[in-house]
């Protein structure tokens, strides 16, 4: 199988097959590339020594983007756990997939990226999180999230060391190939990114993929190991200016636990990164870092996520290939969404992308040195639920980010336009002045394109939930009279 993978890799790349036309130097140089995909839960873009963050401690992340691919405008496409997950698996948009909503079950017959690296010859394992396995309908809202994940649900990811949701980061478990119940040792980012690091080592003759997703900086807060905390102890952190004068003192003290986790797994990275120098695959291993969303962390008076604001919707984004991209970074600043991500690392890999992948390939203007040549970002919450529930100003809306503007609709029509060059804290809505209608109106255009190709006719959310036959969890479905209306910028 190594072979036939390695003869496919030489055709992607331009490389004749015939035996006279290879030697031993083009074999080594065109072998197929790992990726190992590292992704946290709820990492907003801005909190990275490298984005001009200067009081988070960062240093190998830092490191690690002077070595890469810089994206400065990746974009989630719903800013929630489960959907961002099944858009980057399936390449597809969430309503194409079906999961707009947390706990829901990706369908087991989907195809994925995993699926499409096993076939393709690669060793595949998934470490931490993976919250797209759900509940049945009709089942308690989070019974699924204690349980293993079964074989045939696992899409395509051989190596296992899975449990579906949990924020207990310190007394931490998951279920094994096999789903047996182990635990992961102290604070669960350490001992799964030495898991990792294992892995790499016993599979450094096989190109292989690995997802390793990590569970902070996800709320709660305050719960890295005390040698991080106390890095942030008493500090007196800078708060971004959208953050209300009464929420000042306990918006601190959030950020200080927030820093920490990141801190703690920006150790992880640094050791992830020694573990492939050290097994010798560091060159011709793609390594990827990012976040399936943001965090609000007390901007605009909220916490956590699905809301629209970049606080949000931006995550960090690094992506190293020393043997084909070098190791000088080059920042792109075009927007990249959650479904171009499985299509673009397949591009990179040389391996065919599966029509039903909706997201667009990039790996060749990755190859140019150009940038995307994307002009933005669809950001989408079909339905608002949780934290974000309708009695809590949830609402249905679909938007656009580009490298300048901000557009977002909801179901009353345009609701929110903001230029991030000139107002990076969004502090001032333009959707009504004047002066900018022309730009709304051409936003709207992009928007309305963006919708129609993907077949986004932007209904209420009940339509979506009875479409998918999906109950409400609790009291998601409860809305407020005025629901529309309630905190409308």
């Amino acid at each position: 199988m190594r072979t036939y993978l390695i003869g496919c890799w030489l055709l992607a790349i331009g490389v004749s097959c015939a035996p006279e036309s290879i030697n031993h130097e083009q074999t080594v140089e065109s072998t197929p590339p790992n990726l190992v995909f590292v992704f946290a839960d709820q990492w907003r873009a801005d909190v990275m020594g490298y984005a001009g963050n200067t009081d988070v401690h960062t240093p190998h992340l830092d490191q690690l983007a002077e070595e890469s691919l810089v994206f400065e405008n990746a974009v989630a496409i719903i800013p929630v756990c489960a959907p961002w997950r099944a858009s980057f698996l399936t390449g597809q948009y969430p309503l194409t997939n079906g999961l707009f909503y947390n706990d829901k079950p990706l369908p087991t017959q989907a195809v994925t990226i995993g699926k499409v690296f096993k076939e393709a010859g690669y060793q595949t394992g998934y470490i931490g999180k993976w919250h797209v396995n759900g509940h049945q309908r009709g089942e308690d809202p989070f019974s699924g999230r204690n349980l293993p994940v079964p074989k045939e649900r696992r899409q395509g990811f051989d190596y296992w060391k899975v449990r579906e949701v949990t924020h207990d980061y310190n007394s931490s478990y998951y279920f094994d190939e096999n789903d047996e119940k182990h635990f992961w040792e102290g604070y669960d980012v350490f001992p799964q990114t030495d898991s990792a690091v294992s892995y790499f080592h016993k599979n450094k003759d096989n190109p292989f993929f690995l997802v390793l997703s990590y569970g902070p900086p996800h709320d709660p807060y305050f719960t890295a190991p005390q040698e991080y905390q106390e890095m942030y102890a008493g500090v007196d952190l800078a708060l971004r200016p959208n953050v209300p004068e009464m929420y000042l003192d306990s918006a601190k003290r959030v950020l200080a636990g927030y820093y920490a986790h990141c801190t703690a797994i920006d150790k992880a990275v640094g050791n992830l990164l020694q573990g492939l120098e050290d097994a010798g695959i560091a060159d011709n291993t793609i390594f990827v870092f990012t976040s399936d969303h943001g965090d609000m962390l007390m901007s605009r008076g909220v916490l956590k996520k699905q809301r629209p604001w970049d606080e949000s919707i931006m995550v960090p984004m690094l992506l190293r290939w020393p043997a084909k991209l070098g190791t000088t970074r080059r920042d792109i600043y075009d927007p990249i969404n959650t479904p171009d991500l499985a299509p673009t690392l397949l591009g990179l890999c040389g391996i065919d992308i599966p029509e039903s992948m909706e997201g667009e390939d990039f790996s060749a203007a990755l190859f140019s040195g150009e940038d995307l040549g994307n002009e933005a970002a669809l950001i989408t919450l079909p339905v608002p639920f949780h934290e974000w529930q309708f009695m809590n100003g949830g609402r249905e809306y679909r938007g656009i980010r580009t490298r300048k503007y901000t557009y977002v609709k909801d179901l009353l029509g345009p609701w929110l336009l903001y230029d991030n060059e000139q107002d990076p804290y969004q502090l001032t809505n333009l959707v009504n002045v004047p002066q900018y209608a022309q730009v709304k109106a051409y936003l709207e255009t992009v928007l309305n394109e963006k919708l129609l190709a993907t077949q986004d006719e932007f209904l209420p959310a009940d339509t979506y939930m009875r479409r998918r036959a999906y109950l409400y969890d609790r009291k998601d479905s409860l809305r407020p009279a005025n629901y529309l209306e309630v905190n409308r910028d």
